[in-house]
């Protein structure tokens, strides 16, 4: 028989810091790998901490911020980090995209939390909705483990996008069947699984997955349609970090030409080799007809949560504004109009999200889920506004974002006195704070935080096809059509 106690060991005094939670990730046996190397201890590497800060900095505002950050949860009885709760009113909801606006501004890049937040708050309604169909006990499973992840205060990531391969067929049809994440195996203790998922945020940085399924499944793919929960350090996986534009200024140059020293995203492949999750940590099992709502659900929440992208956004327009300051333009019309398109683009994303949060209506398990149409339409915003926003701020910035001279340079003996000579600004502006906010700006629009604030804009949560086809799916059509025949004196017959 498994040890599930055994699995939460190390987990018996709960994470209350930011320091305890960089404490947490050393000594993990893991298989990571970055740039064709081994890495023996993610938290030291340079090119990952970065990102490791930006998901301590939730920990860091549950502590400065406890009504924003965290929250208490009936499900343990106690406060607990605000990824880790289930809404069970639309103020959670309001209160978690405050709280994710707050934590892009003070990142300038995705902190990585979002997936798992996300993936509990499907997974608790779904359960529920197949314990009410089939008798099966997935719900109160499920609740044992949030119970104990809340309770440790612990970190959990969420894991849906699978390799796909031919996306003309259905993972059954597949000629490799590892390309959607399945069960191989399935024994009077839990299943085994392999296969891999790609594109995962904070997956290193997590102490625990939840694995989902991709897409919708028919009978054929009951094997590929399940959910469970293990350890991101447990026998049989293997995690290879992507690379990110310019992350390896990080060892290569110094904090100036980094941009964002203290904060980056990460996102790795995960491969699964016959990997064990007890039954006790299995949350479907072959259900194939609740997949769909699976992924809707975790979608119309995770959709919203871009609102992430509304406090980078600050960041950037905020970069724009002192770099036109800093060129002594700042009140000349068309860049103060610049701004304003910026700001305008910013807060209608936030808009969209945040009316999702408000007009969110329960399911059966008493979880609040994000109003779908506007949800979509929030995500929409997002995989176009950040582009247009990015686009203003260099244009405002100008062409030294891009040809700007390195920090060594800068440091050189006998150049870097004509680099504080020729690239001064306005009187009064120090030279290397002006580079420091150009860097900025290069960072989080062609740079290492460009893959959260733009590309993962664009297809993270689903590509743009994806949202369409649900507005499509919501828009009701008839109905308009039936109020504007109504209203234009259109006799009605039968059609």
């Amino acid at each position: 028989m498994p040890d599930v106690d055994g699995l939460w060991a190390d987990f018996a005094r709960p994470i209350a810091t930011a320091e305890d939670y960089i404490a947490s990730l050393r000594g993990r046996r893991m298989n990571v790998f970055f740039m064709g190397e081994r890495v023996p201890e993610p938290v030291d590497h340079p090119v990952i901490f970065p990102s490791i800060n930006a998901m301590a900095e939730t920990y860091r505002l549950a502590s400065e911020r406890p009504t924003l950050g965290g929250v208490h949860t009936p499900i343990a009885g106690l406060q607990t980090n605000r990824f880790l709760h289930v809404p069970t009113e639309p103020a959670d909801l309001v209160a978690k995209h405050e709280m994710q606006r707050e934590l892009g501004r003070r990142t300038g890049t995705c902190f990585q939390r979002c997936v798992g937040l996300d993936a509990i708050g499907a997974c608790h309604s779904v359960t529920f909705d197949i314990d009410a169909a089939n008798g099966t006990d997935y719900h109160k499973r499920f609740l044992a483990f949030l119970k104990r992840a809340q309770t440790a205060n612990i970190v959990i990531g969420g894991a849906m996008t699978d390799p796909k391969g031919d996306r003309s067929k259905a993972p059954h049809q597949q000629t490799d069947p590892d390309l959607f994440l399945r069960i191989v195996k399935r024994d009077a203790n839990g299943i085994t699984i392999s296969g891999a998922k790609m594109h995962q945020t904070g997956a290193v940085n997590s102490h625990w997955l939840i694995v989902m399924p991709t897409m919708r499944m028919t009978e054929a793919d009951k094997d590929w349609s399940f959910v469970g929960a293990l350890r991101v350090d447990a026998p049989g996986l293997t995690y290879v970090v992507g690379r990110q534009t310019n992350d390896t200024r990080a060892v290569d140059g110094g904090p100036l030409d980094a941009g964002n020293a203290q904060f980056a995203g990460q996102e790795a492949m995960i491969v699964f080799d016959n990997v064990f999750i007890p039954h006790e940590h299995v949350f479907m099992d072959g259900e194939w007809q609740y997949a769909a709502t699976l992924v809707e659900r975790f979608t119309t929440y995770h959709r919203s949560s871009y609102v992430c992208k509304t406090g980078l956004g600050d960041v950037l327009i905020g970069a724009a504004a002192e770099a036109a300051s800093h060129n002594g333009v700042e009140s000349v019309s068309h860049i103060k109009d610049k701004l304003v398109e910026m700001t305008h683009l910013n807060e209608t994303i936030y808009s969209s999200c945040m009316a999702a949060a408000y007009r969110s209506k329960p399911l059966a398990s008493g979880a609040y889920l994000n109003d779908e149409m506007l949800s979509n339409v929030a995500k929409h915003n997002v995989t176009r506004f950040p582009f247009e926003i990015a686009r203003l701020a260099q244009d405002i910035a100008g062409g030294l974002v891009v040809t700007m001279p390195s920090e060594k340079d800068l440091q050189n003996n006998e150049i870097g006195p004509l680099i504080r000579k020729f690239l001064q600004g306005r009187q009064g502006v120090d030279t290397v704070d002006r580079m420091r906010v150009l860097r900025l700006i290069e960072n989080m629009t062609i740079g290492r935080n460009a893959v959260g604030y733009l590309t993962e804009s664009l297809h993270g949560a689903g590509s743009p096809q994806a949202q369409r086809i649900q507005i499509a799916r919501g828009m009701a059509i008839d109905d308009k059509k039936a109020r504007a025949r109504k209203l234009a004196g259109v006799e009605e017959r039968r059609r």
